[in-house]
């Protein structure tokens, strides 16, 4: 049985996903058919509602089990993890577009919000969260040589990054070929740098 929290993120995430630009506790609550006072029982503040949404977003969108899956190699479930976080960016050319002129819309800038910073932060965390996860499952495995995981992390996000940029520009029709050679020659990178020198990536 889905308990109140759940009920509530799940009506917050529902909001973030369908583009709502105010959050405001009563519309929230009003959503999750609670009241106000039983929201901020849960979430004392709007932005404790958002991080722990877009914490659960995260958590359900990049589980750990395939990266547990001994049965595939590697180099190869790593990529596969890396490939779903293009997936918001979708593979549709108009939508990854509209996802990043969101992103750039929202972020950057002197006037940025304390809260929209707040929340770009929270993202990029997330992130580099769920993909350190990833490393330190594969070294506990023993398939990767331990290594320096936050210059790993942060080399593979800049990939990701450039690549799901790529896709909201101009771009060749088989990019998505090229985008995954990308990204494998980055997991390869991760995998075959020296034990020597792994901390000084």
């Amino acid at each position: 049985m889905e308990s109140t929290r759940d009920r509530i993120l799940a009506s917050v995430t529902a909001m973030m996903r369908d583009g709502v630009e105010r959050l405001s506790v009563r519309a929230v609550a009003a959503h999750a058919g609670v009241g106000a006072s039983t929201l901020r029982h849960y979430f004392p503040t709007q932005r404790d509602l958002i991080n722990a949404a877009l914490t659960a977003t995260y958590d359900a969108a990049m589980p750990d089990e395939r990266i547990r899956d001994t049965s595939v190699p590697p180099r190869e479930r790593l990529r596969e993890c890396l490939w779903r976080l293009f997936e918001p960016f979708g593979t549709d050319d108009a939508d990854a577009f509209a996802v990043w002129q969101s992103l750039f819309q929202a972020f950057p800038g002197a006037d940025t919000t304390p809260d929209a910073r707040a929340g770009y932060d929270l993202i990029v965390a997330q992130a580099e969260r769920r993909v350190g996860a990833w490393l330190a499952i594969l070294e506990e495995e023993g398939v990767l040589p331990p290594g320096d995981t936050e210059r790993r992390v942060h080399l593979l996000l800049t990939v990701v990054d450039g690549l799901s940029i790529e896709r909201a520009l101009p771009h060749r029709p088989d990019y998505l070929v090229h985008q995954a050679a990308t990204l494998a020659f980055a997991v390869d990178a991760v995998f075959d740098l020296p034990r020597s020198s792994a901390s000084a990536i």
